[in-house]
Parts: structure tokens; sequence; C-alpha cells
């Protein structure tokens, strides 16, 4: 954790101020009552679209968010989520914003209102009154692999024009990240496709030009960037955009417990990640109410295994505040399961 510049390699946040052959044809999706467009992009049988053709269908939905405060001015990123105005970005290109304007990729700009935002998962909604939007189309991750390609989409830098597009592939998931604010991040996707200041609240794509997450953090080095981008994952990035949009809050989940990771010890002496044990609770703990015990080591939560503390929250992040989940864990050698009503996350 560090600052963007620091002496050695350090993970932090995209900065609100500055900052991420022929083409094949995209066939236009069609709208939901939402205004959430979710149709599969294809492409011509036995053809890959092509980065050109990705930029093609994905710019018109891709705004520059312009900040004013009482420490000056700022430009971020932000993806058009609805037709009806909705338009997402990062918790940190907002943050202390008295106000905001998007700017299209057409250089038409409007005065945006604050939705939501959610400083836990570094989301942010906007809404702008532009009748004309063409809302992005929604992807997934849980088809992708490591070494798919990859489209990033924002406005580096501030720079006028329009969004810039760089292309690599998918690096890694389930990364967890701290940030220079001290802030954790879960679960985010990991790509190679430069990044840079500016693009925070930008599109992350798939090769269908499909939104699979939003542009939020880079790694850097006294040399620069190091080639590390992460992007909070699409389904996240839904749930926690709709919940905003309808309530205004998020009433993120919890289960009140501190935890170790645990690995058995084979003959041949290899680690194997079992899952995480419980060392402690919280004040009011959800898990602690429902019967968990110290040391008891959790190895699933709704039937998704868990080897790792980062991996639970990560999971926990997609769920709420008083809905049931169940926790399987091992106690005393035998495999247990209990029905957990979720507690609400702490306000900060």
């Amino acid at each position: 954790m560090g600052a963007l510049g620091g002496t050695v390699l350090t993970l932090g946040i995209l900065a609100a101020i500055g900052e991420l052959s022929e083409p094949s044809s995209l066939p236009t999706a069609t709208p939901t009552s939402l205004g959430v467009r979710t149709s599969l992009v294809v492409a011509p049988q036995g053809t890959v679209p092509t980065v050109a053709a990705v930029a093609e269908a994905a710019l018109p939905s891709i705004v520059s968010v312009e900040v004013e405060s009482s420490l000056g001015g700022g430009s971020g990123s932000g993806v058009v989520y609805r037709e009806d105005g909705y338009i997402l970005t990062n918790d940190h290109v907002i943050t202390g914003a008295a106000t905001i304007r998007v700017v299209f990729a057409d250089g038409v700009s409007y005065p945006a209102e604050l939705i939501g935002t959610d400083p836990l998962t570094d989301l942010a909604v906007l809404l702008v009154k532009r009748p004309d939007l063409t809302a992005i189309l929604i992807g997934a991750t849980d088809r992708l692999h490591i070494g798919d390609g990859a489209v990033a989409v924002g406005n580096p830098l501030g720079l006028l024009g329009g969004p810039s597009v760089t292309s690599g592939v998918i690096s890694a998931f389930a990364r967890t990240l701290e940030v220079e604010t001290g802030d954790v991040l879960y679960g985010l996707i990991q790509t190679d496709a430069p990044i840079t200041r500016g693009s925070s609240g930008g599109a992350l794509l798939d090769s269908s030009a499909r939104l699979i997450g939003i542009t939020t953090a880079i790694g850097v080095s006294d040399v620069g960037a190091e080639g590390l981008g992460f992007a909070i994952p699409v389904e996240l990035v839904t749930s926690v955009a709709d919940d905003l949009i309808e309530d205004g809050r998020v009433l993120h989940a919890y289960l009140g417990i501190e935890g170790m990771n645990v690995s058995e010890v084979t003959e041949g002496e290899a680690s194997i990640p079992v899952g995480t044990a419980i060392t402690g609770f919280a004040e009011s703990s959800a898990a602690e109410a429902a019967g968990a015990r110290i040391d008891d080591v959790v190895i699933a939560i709704d039937g998704q295994p868990v080897t790792t503390l980062d991996g639970l929250i990560a999971y926990l992040r997609l769920r709420r505040a008083e809905q049931t989940a169940v926790l399987t864990m091992l106690r005393n050698g035998k495999n247990i399961e209990i029905d957990v009503e979720l507690g609400r996350y702490p306000e900060p």
C-alpha cells in the first residue's frame, strides 16, 4: 500500500484528477424495460470481434466525469448504465464534489446529480437528463478465463477529444487490494490492458463489448505503471448500482467474525488450503448468534468453497443484511452447517 508514485511497487486507486484489420460489425442489443442492455453481441459466424469493433460499440457509452470541489477541479471516467440516465463511476472520483458534470463522447456535457455512493466497493451512481443515451452492454465474469481478451475504455489524464481505448488480457481474478487511502477492495479483476490516472470509473470489456468491470486502481513503481490494472467485477457493480438507484444506499452483509487462513499439511509436506478458522467475534456477531464457535473452520458459504478470508469477504459483498446464508464448517473433524441471518456492515 502506498502513494501512486512510490519507490517500490505500490497499489493505488486511480486518482480522480487527470485519470484508465477492418472491424467486424456488432449488432445493437435490445433494451430491457429498465434501459439496461443485456443482449449478447455475436460476431459473424466463424469470426472474432476486433478491438476496433469493440470500441465502436462501447464508445457511445463511455463518459468523462468532471468535478469541482473546494480543493479545485478534477476528472475521472464513467459508464452509461441505463438509458434513463444512470451513470456508473467510482466513489473516489466524486468524493467531496460540489458540482459534477458528465461529458459524453460527442462532446456534449450535462450536469449530473449524485444518486448514491458506496465507499466500501468504491462505486457511485450519477443521473443525467440526456434523453438519447446508449447503455453499455452488460456481461458476466463466470465464463471468463485467465488469458481472455480485455478492452479498457476511459478518459485518461482528462485529455480532450473523447475516450481512449487500450487492449490486453484478463490477468487474474479475485485480487484483494489495499489502496493508498487505506481502504481494501476485494474480488477484483486484474488486467494488463493499459490503464492510467483519470480512467477511474471507466469500462473493462470482454471481446464482445460487454461490461465485465469498472476500472478502479493500478499498480505503480518508481518507474511508472507496471501493467497491473484492477476492475470491480460487473456482478458486484450491478448489485451495488441497483441498490443505490432504488434506495440510495447499500446494506452490506456482515458475519462479524475474525479469522485466519488454515491449511492441511500432507505426508509429502504439501500445504493444502482448507478454509478460514474463526479466531474471534465482533460485537453482535451474526455468526456467533447462529451458533458458530471459536476454532470452527469455514469451508463454504451457500455451497461456494471458501479457502481464504479474502474470498469469504468478496462473496459477502454480493449479499445483503438480513438475508440468510448457509455456512459449512469443520468442527472437531466433522462437517456441520448453520443458517446465519446476516448482520449489517458497521457504518464508518
